[in-house]
């Protein structure tokens, strides 16, 4: 059976997200004044070289070099840098070389920069670096950063285009940092401390983890995170599974993941079996797998080697990321691969009924068995249920197995070692059970090569006897 606890794994960078992201929200806030812009000399023992230059407006365009510091002292924000050119008329600081911003909400490093002080925008260009307070990082060619402003905009605003890579840094109630989730896109805006938009070829990875996708979007304040076009999570190490979808949906409570949902051609993948449906909804709880239910027009699939149960819906209960149950609803079939040491036959067991219970041991393995599987301990199909079953043949010398089909209101099957060890039948019970045909015997009656055949007889026929 599937050992559905890798989905679990899940938890981790989504977790890690929302965490960072409420992290920044207890930051504090960045600066939400109109900046004027205040200059000085980086080198205090030395003057700047300034040139300025008076345009028809009345406005001037300052040429700065020698190092330049610009400070807007109400919003805490400074901006550093080899050199300067300000535009009076466009309002636009333009900075070059070894570029430094600074503001309480983060830390911002470039090779040129662009502020547009009408829009309180910056622009940043050349391996910019950004940290926030929490320790996360953002690394790409390019980053638009636009600043909250009465009149302009309630909160900040960053866009990154370029493929940036963002290193998302959680930390613990005792300020320990745990491992960090590095997020890679095409495209990456920040809206305000809570949302979070990431489009063209998503990377979301961890040691454990990767998660890809063609967008993604977080929003830390509902904790919710939502992956979408071609999504895929993949938990890796020595159990691998795989979750594929059209939207695969994440929400959390109290920092932790309590609910996966897969959307449209939904699959989970896994060693041990497949999951499939129009939608699978995975239940979470202190961190683990607990339930699992599969709905869809397109019905609900469970299979792995030995065995394969389909319904309308499937409803997987395993607590504490155990497998126990099965609840196959309406126009369910289970069918299942008997022991082929014990039984030669080709063929599979098969039950079907309104609805299905598989019932299964849930003894956990030894430490030194991860692999093995929990065994299914009993079938039971109720309301118009049909069962067909292989047994061993009384006579030992016959060709396959004995077959039985039954119907009743209730079919209970009770496993053992992957064999059918009884059949209960509850309600009108109809039925038929069939023996295998014992081997022919030696035809005794076949001539010698060469003999004449016998009187009566035409020539070319063969003398025939049945078998007792």
């Amino acid at each position: 059976m599937m050992r559905w606890w890798a989905i679990a794994l899940l938890a981790a960078p989504v977790a890690a997200a929302v965490a960072a992201a409420r992290a920044a929200a207890q930051q504090p806030a960045a600066p939400s004044g109109r900046c004027q812009l205040e200059f000085a000399a980086r080198d205090t023992t030395r003057p700047p070289r300034v040139t300025s230059l008076k345009q028809p407006s009345g406005a001037f365009n300052s040429f700065i070099g020698g190092g330049v510091i610009a400070r807007c002292p109400a919003q805490s924000m400074t901006l550093i840098a080899d050199s300067a050119e300000y535009f009076g008329d466009q309002r636009l600081l333009h900075l070059i070389g070894n570029v430094h911003y600074t503001e309480p909400r983060l830390t911002l490093d470039s090779q040129l920069a662009n502020y547009f002080m009408a829009e309180e925008r910056l622009e940043a260009l050349g391996n910019v670096h950004t940290v926030l307070p929490s320790g996360t990082t953002l690394d790409g060619p390019r980053v638009e950063y636009y600043r909250a402003a009465p009149n302009i905009r309630p909160a900040p605003r960053m866009v990154a285009p370029g493929r940036p890579t963002i290193v998302v840094v959680e930390k613990d109630s005792a300020g320990k940092p745990s491992e960090p989730m590095t997020v890679i896109a095409n495209t990456v805006t920040m809206e305000g401390d809570t949302l979070v938009y990431a489009s063209g070829k998503v990377n979301i990875t961890r040691p454990d983890v990767l998660a890809t996708g063609d967008s993604a979007m977080l929003n830390s304040a509902r904790e919710f995170a939502r992956l979408m076009r071609t999504p895929t999570i993949t938990a890796r190490g020595d159990r691998p599974f795989v979750l594929t979808g059209v939207v695969i949906d994440l929400y959390g409570r109290n920092r932790q993941v309590d609910r996966v949902l897969s959307q449209g051609k939904a699959k989970g993948v896994s060693q041990d079996a497949t999951l499939t449906a129009d939608t699978l909804d995975f239940h979470m709880a202190g961190g683990r797998l607990q339930r699992v239910n599969a709905w869809g027009k397109s019905r609900a699939r469970a299979t792995n080697p030995t065995y394969d149960v389909v319904a309308d819906s499937l409803d997987v209960r395993m607590p504490d990321q155990r497998m126990r149950e099965i609840h196959a609803l309406r126009d369910a079939f289970a069918q299942s691969l008997p022991d082929t040491t014990k039984l030669h036959t080709t063929e599979h067991d098969w039950l079907r009924g309104d609805t299905i219970f598989a019932y299964f041991d849930s003894t956990p393995p030894a430490p030194t068995d991860t692999a093995k599987q929990p065994q299914l301990r009993e079938l039971v199909a109720r309301g118009r249920a049909r069962s067909f079953y292989q047994i061993a043949a009384k006579d030992t010398t016959a060709l396959g197995p004995a077959v039985n089909y039954v119907r009743g209101d209730q079919i209970t099957v009770a496993m053992g070692e992957r064999q059918v060890r009884s059949v209960t039948i509850t309600g009108e019970a109809a039925g038929v059970y069939l023996d295998p045909t014992p081997p022919s015997r030696a035809d005794t009656t076949k001539r010698p090569a060469g003999a004449t055949p016998p009187q009566g007889r035409r020539p070319g026929a063969r003398a025939t006897r049945r078998a007792p």
